[in-house]
């Protein structure tokens, strides 16, 4: 049986005959940012895998266009040899660094015990110390929330496991920067920052170019892109409404839970439908997917990914829905408990992909924005 290093060996060189190939044929050049950035590297270096790998958005278009892709000799399948490449990257750069080759596939038993133990630590206390009428029992009016679970415990705990998770993906980001190779000399950083965070709000390179994704087979859909974009904003709507609500409560002295048409709320629910929405529609993209294209060893770290996101946005509906019924005190915990899950798996699971994704499209765009040359005055004697 193969060790570790070698089957990273066999992933690695996999990918640059992939990607060697590709570069000689280039017809896939208008399709994604990975091959404007591949064309001037005449070798396929280590650092370049790292960087190509997570460019890629795993839109398949090129999978589908190839005259190489099977049953041709060449056998070529760029998006499942960069999935692997990606994947193997975010072990190469996981912190602490005590942790890199060690972790495994971050799939669903990783995140299904982390979620578990997190819901423990949050339910086992309440139900220990409540009065079973405290805990079944009616709740409304400020502070409804704080007669089950303290203010401070859902703050303390939640804030060490997120201020943890920061500290992880910015050593984890740092790693894979330099992991990436030296950065473009003389590079305008601020126009590359700005057309990064571009692509990555628009999805650009889900695009397939522009058509679309092939997500089933060689038709061209923008579901995949959509779908993806309910996801990524319904998470950015929740975390406004933690930040109004904690505005709410801290500077103007109201205390949660806040009525239906308040800010908060309107924010936190429109996350939430988002995050249902976007998480059922990528799954469901998933089930239907192509099996050529797919690494399916790497399957159960995006299913895993996507029902934690599901569950954690579901529970807070099903919160806002009930929290004047008696089911409010144990829909509360479950939903803590999941928040807690997902903050404590945030930088070992497919979450990841995000910020590694988001720094090679600020490489990439580096590599696009050369300074302009200085102009320099002739000084006249």
């Amino acid at each position: 049986m193969p060790c570790a290093d070698d089957e990273a060996g066999r992933i690695a060189g996999e990918a640059r005959r992939a990607l060697e190939i590709c570069n000689a044929c280039q017809f896939c050049d208008g399709y994604c940012a990975v091959f404007s950035a591949l064309k001037p590297r005449r070798l396929v270096l280590a650092a370049d895998l790292t960087f190509l790998s997570n460019l890629c958005h795993n839109c398949r278009s090129c999978y589908h266009a190839c005259q190489y892709a099977p049953p041709h000799a060449f056998d070529l399948n760029l998006p499942k040899s960069l999935s692997l490449v990606r994947q193997q990257t975010y072990r190469d750069h996981v912190w602490p660094p005590v942790l890199r080759g060690r972790l495994p596939g971050a799939g669903w038993s990783f995140v299904a015990a982390v979620t578990l133990a997190a819901m423990a630590l949050v339910a086992l206390p309440a139900v220990l110390s409540l009065p079973a009428e405290v805990l079944f029992g009616r709740h409304d009016g400020p502070g409804a929330f704080y007669r089950l679970v303290p203010w401070g415990a859902i703050a303390g705990v939640a804030g060490a496991v997120m201020l943890w998770s920061l500290l992880a993906i910015c050593f984890s980001v740092a790693s894979f920067w330099r992991g990436m190779g030296p950065a473009p000399a003389g590079a305008a950083l601020w126009p590359a920052v700005r057309d990064a965070l571009r692509d990555a709000a628009s999805l650009r390179n889900l695009g397939g170019g522009g058509a679309g994704c092939n997500d089933r087979d060689e038709r061209f859909s923008q579901a995949r892109r959509r779908f993806h974009h309910a996801l990524f904003y319904g998470v950015a709507l929740c975390f406004a409404a933690t930040g109004v609500a904690t505005v709410y409560d801290h500077g103007l002295g109201w205390q949660a839970p806040y009525p239906l048409l308040s800010l908060p709320v309107l924010l936190g629910g429109l996350g939430g439908v988002g995050m249902v929405v976007g998480t059922a529609g990528l799954a469901l993209l998933k089930r239907r997917a192509d099996p050529g294209p797919v690494a399916r060893s790497l399957t159960g770290g995006d299913g895993a990914l996507l029902a934690l996101l599901f569950l954690v946005a579901a529970s807070g509906l099903g919160l806002l829905a009930m929290r004047e019924t008696a089911a409010m005190g144990p829909l509360l915990l479950v939903h803590l408990g999941l928040v807690l899950g997902w903050f404590a798996t945030l930088p070992y699971s497919k979450f990841l992909h995000a910020p590694f994704r988001v720094a090679a499209l600020l490489r990439a765009a580096m590599e696009q924005k050369p300074s302009p040359p200085l102009t320099r005055k002739r000084s006249l004697r």
